[in-house]
């Protein structure tokens, strides 16, 4: 596995490969990386015959300084980890790198996505995230973009970010299922984060998702996401959202027709830890 830090670098390796018809597969990732990472550098090396993964914290999707600063660094296991599932490129950029200009203001037209749910509560989150990958994109130019389930209202706002910037055409969005721990809990960079106890608790999250893909019926919603939200609070999280919404646009639902394919969502707080959840319904 090559190791990059420069954009300069890459793009003069990357030349170089697509000249002798090479198809790069691209995983963005802010490291910390876990099985559900490791899962999509497999998906890509099975469809591409390079394999590219990038570990960047992006400083501007985080809306607290202090979660940025916490955010997990376990840099030579995640090169351990890559180099064992196959990954051909690691591109590994400093902030001055990804952004040399610190006062460059762009702004991407999301619509609704970026006032309900995690662009309600994490305010400037999304066109953080659509910043850098972006940026990314733009320095990477892959055929195929693997992202991952678990980030469902991202993967929404990526294929939209692949639309504004005339990308779609250019660039193939995979999006691969939430992968889980035994116990149901998401696998996330956060988990590290859990205490013994905390990590106990979290898997109720899961619990209460399949709790209301059980019970959904037609008819009006408020009461089942009313029911999800108590019993978030009563397994001890402090939960932002329970959101039900039409599984291809996100829009929120509180009527359901029995038809619609459907998707459950969540956010909740166990003690500072914000755990994020999803599940499709039907």
């Amino acid at each position: 596995m090559i190791l990059l830090k420069k954009v300069a670098d890459l793009h003069k390796y990357l030349d170089t490969q697509r000249k002798i018809g090479m198809e790069i597969g691209f995983v963005p990732t802010m490291g910390a990386l876990h099985q559900g990472h490791i899962s999509l550098i497999q998906e890509a090396r099975l469809h591409n015959s390079l394999v590219v993964c990038s570990i960047f914290v992006n400083p501007a999707q985080f809306n607290n300084p202090e979660d940025f600063s916490k955010y997990p660094s376990t840099i030579d296991k995640d090169i351990a980890l890559l180099e064992n599932a196959g990954c051909d490129v690691l591109f590994y950029p400093s902030v001055n790198e990804v952004y040399p200009d610190p006062n460059e203001k762009t702004h991407y037209d999301l619509g609704y996505l970026e006032t309900i749910m995690e662009g309600k509560f994490r305010p400037g989150h999304f066109q953080g995230v659509c910043k850098v990958v972006h940026k990314l994109l733009q320095m990477v130019m892959p055929d195929n973009l693997y992202i991952g389930q678990k980030d469902y209202q991202q993967c929404l706002v990526i294929k939209r970010l692949l639309e504004l910037n005339g990308m779609k055409d250019q660039i193939s969005l995979h999006i691969s299922p939430t992968l889980r721990e035994k116990d149901g809990l998401a696998m996330s960079s956060r988990n590290a984060r859990l205490d013994e106890k905390q990590r106990q608790t979290a898997p109720g999250i899961y619990q209460i998702l399949n709790l209301v893909r059980k019970e959904i019926k037609p008819g009006n919603l408020e009461s089942l996401k009313g029911k999800g939200m108590d019993l978030l609070i009563e397994k001890g999280f402090r939960p932002e959202y329970v959101e039900i919404a039409d599984a291809s646009t996100l829009q929120p639902l509180n009527e359901w027709n029995g038809n619609q394919k459907l998707a459950v969502l969540t956010a909740a707080f166990l003690g500072e830890i914000r755990l994020i959840d999803n599940l499709l319904l039907n």
